[in-house]
């Protein structure tokens, strides 16, 4: 029942000049790179990863220190506090609270120490630099693919992400963007909604449980805002007899997402070019440490939401759905392999053997 078509929402990529730049980088520099949790693998396995290879093929000289919050704004802060006595020249951040982390920016300013925002902004006026995807965008495609796999007067729920992270605000209105014109003319019924607090899947899990309680089953479309979500939904909706007979949206196009989808019971994820935006990240930390202009590398500008410009890079960004959303996923993104996808269940699925 669901459409095998994949849709490019941007295209193109970040280009990052990346020679010529370890030459004069600080022998003995570190930068701090501070990740929000563990929960989604992605972090670790994906961005981290990847910022700290480019790091090391741009300044092999610089250390790159990695810390994990585990969801805690304050072991965040402290964090950021270690790595300033032990003399981070950059921090990048992928904040867990868009509004509390902006002391973190603050602090680091008032030590001469820049601050980026990666993924999710943060909103300080000392936030120096900002990378990342139209995730509102994002957010409607989601939205529009449930729609289109659904039909008139079919019952949606909405499983949203952190209400401390600002990225889930962005992907939910561009949800609503799509959804608001049918909830009001009763095309599409909003039979559930819930925020997930921290992304954590155990609560998403927790969601759908009342959802389909609430509803009796009657739901025909899960409109998730990233994989996590969608496995917990999905786990929910197997108890019940229903996965594979409901479109389920996700954000990341994480490995199990891509199994998920093979076998039929995930229909959608956004994915983003995670390698470009490490890469982009790592190109400006490179030219900070030196005390650089990166103005050539991050020529846009936007306004976080204390009113302060910050230069921005966009990347691309893709809507996966079915194998040919899995095979794109395989073909552009380096840190997952068709090895990696075809195990356990999927190993059997048409497409992996």
């Amino acid at each position: 029942m669901f459409s095998k078509i994949k849709k490019n929402i941007l295209t193109g990529s970040v280009a990052i000049a990346t020679t010529a730049m370890a030459g004069t980088v600080s022998a003995g520099a570190m930068v701090a790179l501070l990740l929000p949790e563990n929960v989604n693998p992605r972090w670790e396995t994906q961005d981290a990863a990847a910022f700290v290879r480019t790091m090391g093929e741009l300044a092999p000289d610089v250390k790159v220190e990695v810390f994990n919050a585990n969801n805690d704004t304050s072991t965040q802060q402290r964090q950021a506090e270690q790595a300033l006595t032990q003399g981070a020249k950059v921090l990048v951040v992928i904040p867990i609270d868009g509004e509390s982390s902006a002391i973190i920016a603050d602090n680091a300013a008032e030590e001469g120490v820049p601050t980026i925002a990666y993924d999710r902004m943060i909103n300080s006026m000392n936030t120096t630099f900002w990378v990342q995807a139209d995730l509102e965008g994002m957010g409607f495609d989601q939205a529009t693919h449930v729609i289109n796999n659904t039909k008139s007067g079919d019952t949606l729920v909405m499983l949203k992400g952190s209400p401390t992270d600002p990225n889930a605000a962005v992907i939910h209105n561009g949800q609503l963007r799509a959804l608001t014109p049918l909830f009001e003319s009763g095309e599409r019924i909003m039979g559930y909604e819930n925020w997930t607090q921290g992304w954590d899947p155990a609560i998403a899990r927790r969601s759908m449980d009342q959802a389909l309680t609430q509803l009796n089953n009657n739901v025909q479309g899960v409109v998730s805002s990233n994989d996590g979500n969608a496995g917990a939904a999905i786990a929910s909706m197997e108890e019940q007899g229903m996965a594979g007979t409901v479109p389920v949206s996700g954000l990341d196009c994480t490995v199990q997402a891509q199994q998920l989808i093979l076998l039929g019971k995930q229909t959608q994820c956004g994915w983003r070019p995670l390698e470009d935006m490490a890469a982009a990240a790592a190109a400006v930390t490179v030219r900070l440490v030196n005390g650089e202009d990166f103005s050539d590398l991050a020529p846009q500008k936007v306004k976080n939401g204390v009113g302060a410009e910050v230069a921005y890079v966009p990347v691309g960004s893709y809507s996966a759905v079915g194998v040919d959303g899995v095979a794109y996923v395989i073909a552009n993104d380096k840190s997952i392999t068709k090895d990696m996808i075809c195990q356990g269940e999927a190993a059997e699925t048409t497409f992996c053997k």
